[in-house]
Protein backbone atom coordinates (compact mmCIF):
# COMPACT_ATOMS: atom_id res chain seq x y z
CA UNK A 1 0.00 0.00 0.00
CA UNK A 2 1.04 3.27 -1.39
CA UNK A 3 0.45 5.94 0.73
CA UNK A 4 1.29 9.45 -0.30
CA UNK A 5 2.15 12.39 2.49
CA UNK A 6 -0.43 14.51 1.14
CA UNK A 7 -3.02 14.73 -1.53
CA UNK A 8 -5.67 17.39 -2.66
CA UNK A 9 -9.70 17.21 -2.33
CA UNK A 10 -10.75 17.93 -5.70
CA UNK A 11 -13.93 17.41 -6.94
CA UNK A 12 -15.80 17.48 -10.15
CA UNK A 13 -17.10 20.96 -9.25
CA UNK A 14 -14.07 22.35 -9.00
CA UNK A 15 -12.80 21.08 -12.65
CA UNK A 16 -16.08 22.38 -13.74
CA UNK A 17 -15.79 25.86 -12.16
CA UNK A 18 -12.33 26.15 -13.58
CA UNK A 19 -13.82 25.01 -17.17
CA UNK A 20 -16.57 27.86 -16.88
CA UNK A 21 -13.40 30.47 -16.24
CA UNK A 22 -11.58 28.95 -19.04
CA UNK A 23 -15.11 29.38 -21.55
CA UNK A 24 -15.15 33.11 -20.18
CA UNK A 25 -11.75 34.64 -21.54
CA UNK A 26 -11.39 36.48 -18.16
CA UNK A 27 -8.77 35.02 -16.49
CA UNK A 28 -7.22 37.92 -14.40
CA UNK A 29 -8.75 40.63 -12.07
CA UNK A 30 -12.41 39.16 -13.08
CA UNK A 31 -15.16 38.70 -10.23
CA UNK A 32 -14.11 35.09 -8.98
CA UNK A 33 -11.03 36.76 -7.42
CA UNK A 34 -13.70 39.03 -5.71
CA UNK A 35 -16.32 36.48 -5.21
CA UNK A 36 -13.35 34.07 -3.35
CA UNK A 37 -12.59 37.12 -1.43
CA UNK A 38 -15.83 37.13 0.10
CA UNK A 39 -16.20 33.78 0.98
CA UNK A 40 -12.75 33.71 2.88
CA UNK A 41 -13.41 36.88 4.80
CA UNK A 42 -16.70 35.36 5.84
CA UNK A 43 -15.51 32.23 7.36
CA UNK A 44 -12.51 33.82 9.14
CA UNK A 45 -15.08 36.99 10.07
CA UNK A 46 -12.92 39.30 8.50
CA UNK A 47 -14.39 42.49 6.67
CA UNK A 48 -12.01 42.21 4.04
CA UNK A 49 -10.27 39.80 1.67
CA UNK A 50 -7.53 40.80 -0.33
CA UNK A 51 -6.32 37.78 -2.65
CA UNK A 52 -3.40 37.14 -2.89
CA UNK A 53 -0.44 34.79 -5.38
CA UNK A 54 0.79 32.73 -2.06
CA UNK A 55 1.05 32.71 1.66
CA UNK A 56 4.27 34.15 1.24
CA UNK A 57 3.42 37.06 -0.89
CA UNK A 58 0.46 37.84 1.54
CA UNK A 59 2.84 37.78 4.54
CA UNK A 60 5.02 40.18 2.83
CA UNK A 61 2.53 42.76 2.07
CA UNK A 62 1.56 42.82 5.28
CA UNK A 63 5.05 44.09 6.50
CA UNK A 64 5.18 47.18 3.67
CA UNK A 65 1.51 47.80 4.71
CA UNK A 66 2.34 47.84 8.20
CA UNK A 67 5.11 49.90 8.06
CA UNK A 68 7.66 47.09 9.32
CA UNK A 69 11.18 48.26 7.84
CA UNK A 70 15.18 48.97 8.34
CA UNK A 71 16.02 49.02 12.14
CA UNK A 72 12.37 47.78 13.29
CA UNK A 73 12.41 44.06 15.48
CA UNK A 74 9.17 41.75 14.99
CA UNK A 75 9.15 38.91 17.31
CA UNK A 76 8.13 35.41 16.05
CA UNK A 77 8.60 31.94 16.37
CA UNK A 78 11.89 29.78 15.00
CA UNK A 79 9.25 26.40 14.88
CA UNK A 80 7.61 26.94 11.26
CA UNK A 81 7.89 27.36 7.93
CA UNK A 82 10.56 29.74 6.55
CA UNK A 83 8.07 32.25 5.13
CA UNK A 84 7.12 33.59 8.68
CA UNK A 85 10.45 34.97 8.99
CA UNK A 86 11.22 35.47 5.51
CA UNK A 87 8.77 37.93 5.17
CA UNK A 88 10.69 40.17 8.08
CA UNK A 89 13.66 39.74 6.14
CA UNK A 90 12.19 41.05 2.97
CA UNK A 91 11.38 44.46 4.51
CA UNK A 92 15.22 44.54 5.72
CA UNK A 93 13.69 44.38 9.19
CA UNK A 94 15.16 42.08 11.87
CA UNK A 95 13.45 38.44 12.91
CA UNK A 96 13.75 38.23 17.00
CA UNK A 97 13.13 34.87 17.55
CA UNK A 98 11.20 33.58 20.84
CA UNK A 99 11.21 29.89 21.75
CA UNK A 100 8.32 27.61 22.16
CA UNK A 101 6.22 26.10 23.59
CA UNK A 102 6.29 22.14 24.29
CA UNK A 103 2.71 21.63 24.18
CA UNK A 104 1.15 23.87 21.49
CA UNK A 105 4.81 24.10 19.51
CA UNK A 106 3.57 27.95 19.01
CA UNK A 107 5.75 30.78 21.11
CA UNK A 108 5.93 30.91 24.07
CA UNK A 109 3.74 33.87 25.55
CA UNK A 110 5.75 33.94 28.32
CA UNK A 111 8.96 34.95 26.33
CA UNK A 112 7.53 37.09 24.24
CA UNK A 113 6.62 39.68 26.67
CA UNK A 114 9.92 39.52 27.83
CA UNK A 115 11.31 39.79 24.10
CA UNK A 116 10.01 42.99 23.39
CA UNK A 117 12.31 45.72 23.58
CA UNK A 118 12.31 49.71 22.02
CA UNK A 119 13.10 48.03 18.68
CA UNK A 120 10.32 45.59 18.46
CA UNK A 121 7.40 47.00 16.37
CA UNK A 122 5.26 43.61 15.48
CA UNK A 123 5.23 40.78 15.95
CA UNK A 124 4.14 37.48 13.64
CA UNK A 125 2.10 34.96 15.44
CA UNK A 126 2.22 31.38 13.57
CA UNK A 127 -0.89 28.58 14.60
CA UNK A 128 1.81 25.84 14.35
CA UNK A 129 0.05 22.68 12.29
CA UNK A 130 -3.29 24.58 12.71
CA UNK A 131 -2.92 24.81 16.17
CA UNK A 132 -4.51 27.91 17.19
CA UNK A 133 -3.28 27.87 21.12
CA UNK A 134 -2.07 31.19 22.73
CA UNK A 135 -3.26 33.65 20.16
CA UNK A 136 -6.01 35.41 22.22
CA UNK A 137 -3.06 36.08 24.91
CA UNK A 138 -0.73 37.18 21.69
CA UNK A 139 -3.46 39.50 20.82
CA UNK A 140 -3.61 41.29 23.93
CA UNK A 141 -0.01 41.34 24.45
CA UNK A 142 0.54 42.92 21.46
CA UNK A 143 -2.68 45.80 22.86
CA UNK A 144 -1.17 46.42 25.70
CA UNK A 145 2.68 47.22 23.57
CA UNK A 146 1.23 49.01 21.04
CA UNK A 147 2.80 46.53 18.57
CA UNK A 148 1.18 45.15 15.14
CA UNK A 149 -0.04 41.58 15.38
CA UNK A 150 -0.07 39.72 12.24
CA UNK A 151 -1.48 36.14 12.21
CA UNK A 152 0.24 33.93 9.76
CA UNK A 153 -2.87 31.64 9.47
CA UNK A 154 -1.41 29.71 6.36
CA UNK A 155 -1.74 26.44 8.30
CA UNK A 156 -4.95 27.13 10.27
CA UNK A 157 -8.17 27.70 7.88
CA UNK A 158 -11.43 26.71 9.50
CA UNK A 159 -9.88 26.80 12.84
CA UNK A 160 -11.16 28.05 16.29
CA UNK A 161 -9.83 29.92 19.48
CA UNK A 162 -12.65 30.49 22.20
CA UNK A 163 -15.05 30.39 19.18
CA UNK A 164 -12.96 32.83 17.11
CA UNK A 165 -12.14 32.02 14.05
CA UNK A 166 -8.33 31.39 13.05
CA UNK A 167 -7.55 34.54 10.53
CA UNK A 168 -10.00 37.32 13.23
CA UNK A 169 -6.85 37.75 15.30
CA UNK A 170 -4.46 41.20 15.54
CA UNK A 171 -4.42 43.59 12.23
CA UNK A 172 -4.59 41.29 9.45
CA UNK A 173 -4.26 37.11 8.93
CA UNK A 174 -2.53 35.62 5.79
CA UNK A 175 -3.79 32.03 4.62
CA UNK A 176 -2.41 29.75 2.37
CA UNK A 177 -3.68 27.70 -0.49
CA UNK A 178 -0.84 25.41 -1.23
CA UNK A 179 -2.20 21.46 -2.46
CA UNK A 180 -1.95 20.08 1.19
CA UNK A 181 -3.49 23.18 3.06
CA UNK A 182 -7.54 22.72 4.20
CA UNK A 183 -8.44 24.21 0.92
CA UNK A 184 -6.39 24.65 -2.26
CA UNK A 185 -6.17 26.50 -5.06
CA UNK A 186 -3.29 25.18 -6.65
CA UNK A 187 -0.80 28.58 -5.23
CA UNK A 188 -2.72 31.06 -3.77
CA UNK A 189 -3.63 33.36 -0.90
CA UNK A 190 -5.30 35.63 0.92
CA UNK A 191 -5.03 38.67 3.49
CA UNK A 192 -7.78 39.34 5.83
CA UNK A 193 -8.43 42.65 8.00
CA UNK A 194 -10.77 44.91 9.24
CA UNK A 195 -9.03 47.77 8.27
CA UNK A 196 -10.02 49.30 5.46
CA UNK A 197 -6.63 51.49 4.51
CA UNK A 198 -4.68 48.34 5.56
CA UNK A 199 -6.52 46.24 2.63
CA UNK A 200 -6.63 49.04 -0.01
CA UNK A 201 -2.91 49.14 0.65
CA UNK A 202 -2.85 45.71 -0.29
CA UNK A 203 -4.61 45.59 -2.70
CA UNK A 204 -2.31 48.33 -4.35
CA UNK A 205 0.49 46.80 -3.37
CA UNK A 206 -0.11 43.69 -4.99
CA UNK A 207 -1.58 45.23 -8.53
CA UNK A 208 2.09 46.82 -9.31
CA UNK A 209 1.44 49.84 -7.51
CA UNK A 210 -1.53 50.68 -9.34
CA UNK A 211 -4.56 52.50 -6.83
CA UNK A 212 -7.67 52.92 -8.92
CA UNK A 213 -5.83 55.13 -11.86
CA UNK A 214 -5.11 54.00 -14.63
CA UNK A 215 -3.36 51.04 -16.30
CA UNK A 216 0.05 52.40 -16.33
CA UNK A 217 -0.02 54.53 -13.27
CA UNK A 218 1.52 53.42 -10.45
CA UNK A 219 0.97 55.12 -6.88
CA UNK A 220 3.81 53.53 -4.97
CA UNK A 221 6.07 50.62 -5.70
CA UNK A 222 4.30 47.27 -5.74
CA UNK A 223 4.54 43.81 -6.98
CA UNK A 224 2.85 40.96 -9.43
CA UNK A 225 0.87 39.36 -6.47
CA UNK A 226 -2.67 39.13 -7.75
CA UNK A 227 -4.81 35.68 -7.70
CA UNK A 228 -6.33 34.14 -10.64
CA UNK A 229 -9.31 33.82 -11.70
CA UNK A 230 -8.99 30.20 -12.09
CA UNK A 231 -7.19 29.58 -8.63
CA UNK A 232 -10.96 32.17 -7.37
CA UNK A 233 -12.87 29.64 -8.73
CA UNK A 234 -11.92 26.67 -7.39
CA UNK A 235 -11.77 28.18 -4.26
CA UNK A 236 -14.88 29.17 -4.27
CA UNK A 237 -16.22 25.53 -4.64
CA UNK A 238 -13.49 24.99 -1.69
CA UNK A 239 -15.12 27.41 0.30
CA UNK A 240 -18.85 25.71 -0.26
CA UNK A 241 -17.10 22.88 0.90
CA UNK A 242 -15.65 23.76 3.98
CA UNK A 243 -17.83 21.96 6.46
CA UNK A 244 -17.30 18.85 4.66
CA UNK A 245 -13.91 19.41 4.19
CA UNK A 246 -12.96 20.00 8.17
CA UNK A 247 -15.20 17.03 8.99
CA UNK A 248 -13.05 14.80 6.91
CA UNK A 249 -10.38 15.92 8.30
CA UNK A 250 -11.46 15.52 12.02
CA UNK A 251 -12.81 12.23 10.84
CA UNK A 252 -8.86 11.12 10.09
CA UNK A 253 -7.67 12.59 13.06
CA UNK A 254 -9.71 11.12 15.60
CA UNK A 255 -8.78 7.76 13.76
CA UNK A 256 -4.82 8.41 14.57
CA UNK A 257 -5.61 9.67 17.86
CA UNK A 258 -7.83 6.38 18.81
CA UNK A 259 -5.24 4.34 16.96
CA UNK A 260 -2.18 5.97 18.78
CA UNK A 261 -3.27 7.08 22.32
CA UNK A 262 -1.45 4.17 24.31
CA UNK A 263 1.45 4.16 21.80
CA UNK A 264 4.79 3.41 23.28
CA UNK A 265 6.93 5.55 20.79
CA UNK A 266 5.03 8.54 20.18
CA UNK A 267 3.65 11.62 21.65
CA UNK A 268 0.16 12.83 20.30
CA UNK A 269 -1.06 16.55 19.80
CA UNK A 270 -2.48 18.57 22.80
CA UNK A 271 -5.42 20.49 22.18
CA UNK A 272 -7.04 22.98 24.66
CA UNK A 273 -10.34 22.78 25.41
CA UNK A 274 -11.66 25.82 23.45
CA UNK A 275 -9.55 25.24 20.80
CA UNK A 276 -10.63 24.04 17.65
CA UNK A 277 -8.02 22.96 15.04
CA UNK A 278 -9.01 22.25 11.32
CA UNK A 279 -5.97 19.85 10.42
CA UNK A 280 -3.25 20.86 8.36
CA UNK A 281 -1.18 18.07 9.08
CA UNK A 282 -0.90 15.11 12.00
CA UNK A 283 2.06 15.74 13.54
CA UNK A 284 3.90 13.22 15.93
CA UNK A 285 6.71 13.43 18.22
CA UNK A 286 8.90 10.31 19.18
CA UNK A 287 9.61 10.33 22.81
CA UNK A 288 12.35 10.28 25.15
CA UNK A 289 13.39 6.53 23.89
CA UNK A 290 14.26 7.88 20.86
CA UNK A 291 17.89 9.72 20.70
CA UNK A 292 18.84 12.65 18.01
CA UNK A 293 19.03 10.93 14.50
CA UNK A 294 16.87 8.17 15.74
CA UNK A 295 13.76 10.22 13.88
CA UNK A 296 15.41 10.52 10.94
CA UNK A 297 15.56 6.64 10.48
CA UNK A 298 12.14 6.28 10.96
CA UNK A 299 11.45 8.76 8.36
CA UNK A 300 13.83 6.46 5.98
CA UNK A 301 12.94 3.55 6.91
CA UNK A 302 8.78 4.95 6.24
CA UNK A 303 9.63 5.98 3.36
CA UNK A 304 11.18 2.39 2.29
CA UNK A 305 7.93 0.89 2.77
CA UNK A 306 6.08 3.53 0.78
CA UNK A 307 4.50 5.46 3.77
CA UNK A 308 4.82 9.41 2.88
CA UNK A 309 6.30 11.35 5.94
CA UNK A 310 8.34 14.60 6.28
CA UNK A 311 10.43 16.11 9.61
CA UNK A 312 7.89 19.54 10.16
CA UNK A 313 9.99 21.69 11.09
CA UNK A 314 13.67 22.35 10.70
CA UNK A 315 14.39 25.29 12.89
CA UNK A 316 14.37 28.32 11.08
CA UNK A 317 17.16 30.21 13.07
CA UNK A 318 19.47 27.20 12.01
CA UNK A 319 18.76 26.87 8.52
CA UNK A 320 22.26 28.38 6.88
CA UNK A 321 21.49 31.63 5.32
CA UNK A 322 19.15 32.86 8.39
CA UNK A 323 22.55 31.56 10.27
CA UNK A 324 24.76 33.99 8.40
CA UNK A 325 22.53 36.88 8.68
CA UNK A 326 21.45 36.50 12.49
CA UNK A 327 24.54 34.54 13.83
CA UNK A 328 22.16 32.11 16.12
CA UNK A 329 23.89 28.49 17.23
CA UNK A 330 22.16 25.39 18.31
CA UNK A 331 21.30 25.74 21.48
CA UNK A 332 19.77 28.70 21.44
CA UNK A 333 16.34 27.93 21.17
CA UNK A 334 16.41 24.76 23.10
CA UNK A 335 12.71 23.48 23.14
CA UNK A 336 12.03 24.11 19.30
CA UNK A 337 15.02 22.11 18.55
CA UNK A 338 14.39 19.44 20.54
CA UNK A 339 11.09 18.94 19.01
CA UNK A 340 12.04 19.34 15.85
CA UNK A 341 14.86 16.94 15.94
CA UNK A 342 11.87 14.63 16.97
CA UNK A 343 8.84 15.47 15.20
CA UNK A 344 7.52 13.28 11.95
CA UNK A 345 4.18 14.29 9.94
CA UNK A 346 2.11 10.92 8.84
CA UNK A 347 0.06 11.00 6.22
CA UNK A 348 -3.23 13.06 5.91
CA UNK A 349 -5.64 14.14 3.60
CA UNK A 350 -9.20 13.92 3.26
CA UNK A 351 -10.07 10.65 2.06
CA UNK A 352 -8.01 8.73 3.95
CA UNK A 353 -9.54 5.02 4.94
CA UNK A 354 -9.27 3.09 8.34
CA UNK A 355 -7.56 0.84 6.98
CA UNK A 356 -4.94 2.90 5.36
CA UNK A 357 -4.69 4.59 8.68
CA UNK A 358 -4.16 0.94 10.59
CA UNK A 359 -1.48 0.27 7.76
CA UNK A 360 0.48 3.46 8.62
CA UNK A 361 -0.07 2.64 12.36
CA UNK A 362 1.06 -0.42 12.07
CA UNK A 363 4.16 0.21 9.68
CA UNK A 364 5.20 2.59 12.30
CA UNK A 365 5.20 1.59 15.08
CA UNK A 366 7.69 -1.66 12.89
CA UNK A 367 9.65 0.69 11.81
CA UNK A 368 10.21 2.59 15.68
CA UNK A 369 10.81 -0.59 16.51
CA UNK A 370 13.73 -1.51 14.34
CA UNK A 371 15.23 1.68 14.55
CA UNK A 372 15.51 0.68 18.78
CA UNK A 373 16.67 -2.44 17.42
CA UNK A 374 19.70 -1.63 15.56
CA UNK A 375 20.39 1.32 17.73
CA UNK A 376 20.72 -1.24 21.17
CA UNK A 377 22.98 -3.57 18.88
CA UNK A 378 25.73 -0.73 17.32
Amino acid sequence: MNIPLSKPDITEREIEAVVEVMRSEVLSIGPKVEAFEQAVAKIAGRQHAVGVSSGTSGLHLCMIAAGIGPGDEVITTPFSFVASANCILFVNATPKFVDIDARTLNIDLDQVEAAIGPRTKAIVAVETFGHPGGMIELEQIAQKNELVLIEDCCEGFGGQASKRPIGSFGRAGVFGFYPNKQITTGEGGMIVTDDERFADHCRSLRNQGRSGMSWLAHQRLGYNYRLTEIASAIGIVQCERIDEILAQRRRVAALYVERLMLNKYVILPTLGEDDHCSWFVFVVRLNDLFEPGDRDEVIRELRLNQIGTNNYFPPIHLQPYMRDALGHQPGDFPICEYVSERTLALPFFNTMTPAMVDHVVATLNACCEKVLTKRKSR
